[in-house]
């Protein structure tokens, strides 16, 4: 609006400034006839490059020049300095200039009323909507802790089985579903700890792993390297790139982890469908699958901007995706 306001009050300058040249060149043919005018320097031209009855404008006058009667050499010549010009359009700028800052505050007024009106309802209907989530997630602790105690029950009565144990990892999956939306709503962080990074990488593979019995997990991660970081986020980052390489991976696929002790890269990588736009996957309800929320990725990268680390995705459809991981040096130990 700002600049549409600046468009406008800049053509309509233009305007009046014609339209006072246009009286100043109409009140110098009047001047030409009495030459009663103090306010013009009177002078005599030469009629080689000058064309008469009209506003001449240069950086030191504005002038212009009329025919003599009985002269065919000269030209009369009336101007006016460039200071004295100025100053007879000073009105016209201070005008000009209080009514564009009346109008853009005027503007910008009913801008923000307009925005806090139309805004207002929205604002409302997304904390609503947070509130409800919250409350959702509050209560899904009450049945989850029911259907895992009756789950411990039933196993201590049959034993070993395998639709039990498809449902326990259904429950962690819930749960999975769960801390990320609780993450994404808080944006809290955990406390710092040292862990060791296979261990890590060991234990989600394993929990993740019995929910994709077909695919082939590999890992290639060194026994002693330590680090020291908020590992509950980590193991959050982690567990959604892992999760995402397992759910749209081919059915007897690979998913391989490895890490670069030279370049401190952790990398996690593939052979699923890939991804179509790799640029976008961080933003806040991208997906390219019906499966999922749309918000698994978004909070990798709001994590790994948490714990600086540098998230870097390659990605050919039909081929498979990498997303390498790049740790501080100060988190290794």
């Amino acid at each position: 609006m700002a600049t549409l306001l600046g468009i406008v009050f800049y053509l309509n300058y233009q305007r009046e400034i014609q339209s006072f040249d246009e009286k100043l060149l109409n009140k110098m043919h009047l001047c030409s006839y009495t030459l009663k005018c103090k306010e013009y320097t009177i002078d005599f031209k030469s009629k080689k490059e000058n064309t008469p009855y009209q506003l001449i404008k240069n950086e030191q006058e504005v002038a212009s020049f009329y025919p003599i009667k009985d002269s065919s050499d000269f030209y009369l010549k009336l101007s006016l300095t460039r200071k004295a010009y100025h100053h007879k359009i000073h009105y016209l700028h201070k005008n000009l200039l209080i009514e564009g800052l009346v109008t853009l505050f005027m503007v910008f007024l009913l801008s923000t009323l307009f925005s806090l009106y139309a805004l207002y309802p929205l604002r409302n209907a997304l904390l609503l909507t947070r509130e409800f989530v919250k409350d959702i997630l509050h209560d899904f602790n009450t049945p989850i802790a029911t259907m895992r105690l009756n789950l411990s029950l039933l196993k201590r009565q049959i034993g070993e089985n395998k639709k039990v144990a498809r449902i326990e990892r259904s429950l962690e999956n819930i749960l999975w579903l769960e801390e990320n939306l609780r993450n994404y709503l808080h944006a809290q962080s955990s406390e710092l700890e040292r862990f060791n990074l296979l261990e890590l990488i060991k234990e989600r593979v394993n929990m993740i792993e019995q929910n994709y019995p077909k695919l082939n997990y590999k890992i290639d991660i060194a026994q002693d390297i330590i680090l020291q970081s908020h590992k509950k986020d980590f193991v959050r980052i982690v567990d959604n790139i892992i999760v995402n390489a397992s759910k749209y991976n081919q059915e007897s696929g690979s998913v391989e982890i490895f890490y670069t002790p030279k370049q401190r890269t952790l990398t996690i990588k593939d052979t699923g469908k890939g991804i179509k736009n790799p640029k976008k996957i961080f933003k806040r309800f991208y997906k390219e699958h019906e499966r999922g929320l749309g918000i698994g990725l978004h909070i990798v990268k709001k994590l790994t901007d948490i714990l600086k680390i540098k998230i870097d995705v390659q990605s050919k459809l039909g081929e498979g995706t990498v997303i390498t991981l790049t740790l501080e040096e100060r988190v290794i130990v």
